[in-house]
């Protein structure tokens, strides 16, 4: 069973689960790695899911403020040998839902085009493609999406 605890970036099991994170991601980055990297510190991250399965920190996920009424999806994670069980796609629904009750409308993420996986994940979330955003605007590596958060479109 799995379990979600909403939490903050102070979190030990959250932070253990980012140094995975960038493990993997400088891994998959390669030279671009210190370009994402500035953009994903956590002094300002108060919106944490933790996934825990047998007690055991497996995935995490945060959402940040980009507008009033857009929270940014950031630091989604799922360790390798949990993927596929569909933890992330609780993760994430548990952070559309926090960021709901927080007033936002809209949630947006970036993502690379070396993960995938990741990919696939927000599809099937109906996340849908938007032009880069910010600091990923013309970074040819990067793809960003975005998810309405209203009722209405939660029915379509």
């Amino acid at each position: 069973m799995i379990q979600l605890i909403r939490t903050d970036s102070d979190n030990l099991d959250f932070r253990s689960l980012v140094a995975l994170l960038d493990q993997d991601l400088r891994q998959r980055d390669g030279e671009e790695h210190a370009f994402f990297a500035q953009y994903n510190k956590l002094d300002k991250t108060h919106h944490v899911v933790v996934a825990y399965k047998e007690g055991l920190p497996v995935a995490c996920g945060a959402i940040k403020y980009y507008t009033t009424c857009v929270a940014e999806v950031k630091r989604m994670f799922v360790q390798e040998h949990h993927r596929g069980q569909g933890i992330a796609g609780k993760v994430l629904l548990e952070l559309e839902q926090w960021a709901k009750e927080l007033g936002y409308t809209y949630c947006i993420l970036e993502t690379g085009r070396k993960q995938p996986e990741a990919i696939r994940l927000y599809e099937k979330s109906s996340y849908t493609y938007i032009p880069n955003y910010g600091q990923y605007a013309g970074v040819e590596s990067s793809v960003c999406m975005q998810k309405s958060l209203s009722a209405e479109a939660a029915k379509t």
